[in-house]
């Protein structure tokens, strides 16, 4: 059957689709052009108004469902979020902290550039003092990890810590993100948003932070268990953790970036374990974002070769399953396609003249993982 354009008086052929009234399980809204919807618009809005208030989330009855034609892949639901939180104007931040699109217009200026910055002395130093206090920022937040505790309380802390230390939050407003830190639990790959949901026995919990000092960005996260993990989900986290450790070994000059990924899926095949190929580490500085892009998967066809004064992020995604990712609607939370659960561990990482510096290492246990604290 062929859907005929809503536009008053328009009997044409349409294949266009409102997106809003897609993303709200709308079903029809057909039109055969832009200039057609958009001449409909004063009148057709009033439909996603009647939808958004029949659909809307209900808080009465203890249940929140913002998404009510949306399949989840998983047993993951979303929290009411709070609002955002406050940054003192004293607080040095990046140029999209106050944009009301989030955009980053220093990054995207470099879109499409693979030249890598080799940083100079200053800069190096500088990268370290945010990669110290980045890590600093996590493991505060990483004390509170505990059932019942709640994401957004994480997020709290972790926005605290970097107000304390004169940080900016990186993630906050960044293409309108609208928390501190990530936080990831179970089948959430990455990019998962803080909200009231309280941590349960058995989950995985992801803390992705990442701080903005007097202009540089240091960028970090860690995956915690949640009170008894079974041993298949431990298994996930430490291989993971491993895939991390065996990739930072190889980081030194004349080394080229797409060797990273084939060392990662080389340790977490055996394993029946599989690599996200949708999110990649990246190049780190006064940037949040940028050259080189650092693809986990093997055979990749990244650009670049590693020099002295590059510095970068490896943040290995491992997958349970399938390897394959889906986005929920609020446009930010990655999750599996099958819901099974996910592990991610990242450091920042500074190549030095014979190997490289993790500026984000633990300051204590040696640098060992969290997980082995008890060992």
């Amino acid at each position: 059957m062929t859907n005929k354009c809503q536009t008053s008086g328009c009997t044409k052929d349409a294949t266009l689709q409102c997106p809003t009234c897609l993303k709200l399980g709308v079903p029809g809204s057909y039109f055969c052009s832009q200039p057609c919807f958009k001449s409909s618009w004063k009148d057709h809005k009033a439909i996603h108004a009647l939808a958004e208030g029949i659909l809307k989330p209900k808080l009465d009855d203890g249940s929140y469902n913002p998404w009510p034609q949306y399949r989840f892949t998983g047993e993951l639901r979303p929290f009411p979020k709070t609002p955002k939180r406050f940054v003192p104007t004293s607080i040095e931040k990046p140029d999209y902290a106050d944009h009301p699109d989030g955009r980053a217009a220093s990054e995207e200026a470099m879109r499409g550039n693979t030249s890598i910055k080799v940083l100079n002395d200053d800069e190096i130093e500088a990268m370290r003092v945010a990669g110290r206090l980045a890590r600093e920022c996590l493991d505060e937040g990483a004390k509170a990890v505990d059932v019942g505790v709640t994401t957004d309380e994480l997020d709290r802390l972790v926005h605290e810590a970097a107000i304390e230390r004169d940080c900016y939050p990186s993630p906050l407003n960044y293409y309108n993100f609208p928390k501190s830190c990530c936080t990831s639990v179970n089948e959430v790959i990455c990019h998962g948003i803080p909200d009231t949901r309280a941590l349960k026995d058995g989950d995985i919990c992801n803390i992705d932070v990442t701080v903005y000092h007097h202009g540089f960005h240091g960028d970090l996260n860690e995956t915690f268990f949640v009170g008894n993990v079974s041993e298949k989900h431990k298994k996930l986290v430490k291989v993971t953790h491993e895939s991390l450790s065996k990739a930072i070994e190889l980081v030194r000059p004349g080394v080229k970036y797409r060797e990273i990924g084939n060392v990662i899926q080389k340790h977490v095949t055996p394993h029946g374990f599989s690599v996200v190929r949708s999110y990649c580490g990246h190049g780190i500085h006064r940037l949040f974002h940028t050259a080189p892009n650092v693809p986990h998967y093997a055979k990749n066809s990244a650009v670049g070769v590693m020099k002295a004064g590059h510095c970068f992020t490896i943040e290995p995604m491992i997958s349970e399953g399938a390897a394959k990712n889906e986005q929920w609607p609020d446009d930010w939370t990655a999750v599996t396609s099958d819901g099974l659960y996910s592990a991610q561990f990242e450091q920042t990482l500074l190549v030095t003249n014979n190997g490289c510096e993790i500026l984000t290492r633990r300051r204590d246990k040696d640098g060992q993982p969290w997980f082995m604290d008890n060992m």
